[in-house]
């Protein structure tokens, strides 16, 4: 949920603002006009937890390839529109659920006018999305590679979709800068109600991808800003997701997980506490309820570090002890500490 009060959009029956849920976007890396591939990612996007998924319009037969498309797939379609408002039409005139466009290359007015009157006929939503690399010129001009310059080119556009009677809008002002993207969507919400998508561009690979947009997206959603958002990973979509619903889970947006907490272990550690962390992980992956589970390196601290897990563990060179709110509840030798605790974890998930 988002702490500044925005409108509600509905995109492909997905609500999106106005307090509803931060939903989990994604981007498909295949040629839309492939529509074999394009269908078979985005359902390997749905699987991970996307939903909504957006698709490049490089030409009119990519546009025209969202029509098959919305056969073959059950999640919301957004169209990404750069340079030619002509094939905004196509996309629009295709049955895509949103379209999103580019304020600094779509064109002028009388181009942005003409969408307008598209998605008006069609009732759907639009995406105004800025970006450093297209910037207005007169922005540009006036306050340089700036969060004013970045949020004033969006405001702009997203006016005269207003003008033109398009109310349904959702805003972007992205930069691959964590404190200029940061500072952006906090000027930005503080000017508009317009639903905002959040998100890192050009974040680069993995892990920095993933350091740079827990950085700036778990700020914004920590401070209430941010209805949607894509974690933009190079490489396989699919990464995107799972490190999107991984940081919704760390800011305590979702809270239906297993969350097992684990100790980086020091000299007091004398069991092999890290590898069953892992295990654990690894059993509890596809729990889709609140559980919180402790794998405790020593003794010493292990109980009351988590006394507000439902369950944990934690060992000595001879044995481990198992508890639950911090009360223990079972003393096992160590080379039965695995096989103990997992049976506890199962009934506790028997119980919930």
């Amino acid at each position: 949920m988002t702490g500044y009060k925005t409108r509600k959009v509905n995109i492909g029956g997905v609500p999106v603002g106005g307090g509803e849920r931060v939903k989990i976007q994604s981007m498909c890396t295949t040629k839309t006009s492939d529509i074999s591939a394009t269908a078979e990612q985005t359902a390997r996007l749905k699987k991970a937890g996307c939903e909504i998924v957006r698709v490049s319009v490089l030409d009119e037969e990519d546009a025209l390839a969202i029509r098959q498309l919305k056969k073959l797939v059950d999640i919301p379609i957004v169209a990404d529109i750069h340079f030619s408002h002509k094939l905004a039409l196509r996309a629009i005139e295709s049955g895509c659920d949103k379209v999103r466009v580019n304020p600094g290359n779509i064109g002028g007015e009388r181009e942005l006018k003409i969408v307008a009157d598209c998605i008006k006929a069609h009732k759907i939503p639009v995406r105004v999305g800025a970006n450093t690399g297209s910037i207005e010129k007169q922005y540009l001009e006036k306050y340089g590679r700036s969060a004013e310059a970045l949020v004033e080119s969006a405001l702009y556009n997203a006016r005269v979709f207003e003008k033109c009677g398009v109310g349904d809008i959702v805003v972007s002002v992205k930069a691959s800068s964590v404190p200029l993207t940061y500072e952006a969507y906090t000027l930005l919400s503080r000017k508009c109600d317009y639903p905002l998508h959040i998100g890192v561009t050009e974040a680069g690979t993995e892990q920095m991808a993933i350091m740079k947009s827990g950085a700036a997206l778990g700020a914004l959603l920590l401070n209430g800003i941010g209805d949607t958002l894509r974690v933009s990973i190079t490489g396989d979509p699919v990464r995107e997701v799972i490190a999107a619903r991984n940081l919704l889970r760390a800011v305590g947006i979702d809270k239906n997980f297993a969350d097992v907490i684990s100790c980086p272990t020091c000299g007091r550690c004398m069991w092999d506490s890290a590898a069953l962390a892992e295990k654990v992980n690894e059993r509890v992956k596809d729990v889709v309820k609140p559980l919180k589970i402790a794998v405790m390196g020593c003794v010493v601290n292990g109980p009351g570090e988590a006394r507000d897990c439902d369950i944990g563990i934690a060992g000595s060179a001879e044995y481990c002890l198992i508890f639950k709110g911090g009360e223990i509840v079972k003393k096992v030798e160590r080379e039965k500490a695995e096989e103990a605790f997992f049976s506890e974890i199962d009934n506790l998930l028997g119980e919930k």
